[in-house]
């Protein structure tokens, strides 16, 4: 199971209403994760290091768009303040 990284030019985040979206916010931290659904979403700030059960290390910073695959187990280290838009597919 892959995370997925991509950058989307502004027309693609108006076309997906990401600014509609919930927002999530979560302060410097480490906790264990596990995604029951696909989960997708864009980084408004901050910088986390996700690392699957697998042991594959992930960074994700403001401007990324991440698609989080149903069934990952994995761990959340919040190096910088996190603020997102998130879905659920």
């Amino acid at each position: 199971m892959e995370i997925k990284i991509e950058k989307l030019t502004e027309e693609q985040k108006k076309s997906m209403k990401i600014s509609n979206w919930p927002i999530w916010e979560k302060e410097i931290s480490k906790f264990d994760w596990y995604y029951d659904q696909t989960e997708v979403c864009y980084i408004l700030k901050g910088r986390v290091t996700v690392t699957t059960s697998g042991g594959k290390e992930v960074e994700i910073k403001a401007g990324d768009f991440v698609t989080f695959p149903k069934g990952l187990s994995c761990t959340w280290e919040v190096k910088e303040p996190i603020r997102k838009h998130y879905n659920f597919r």
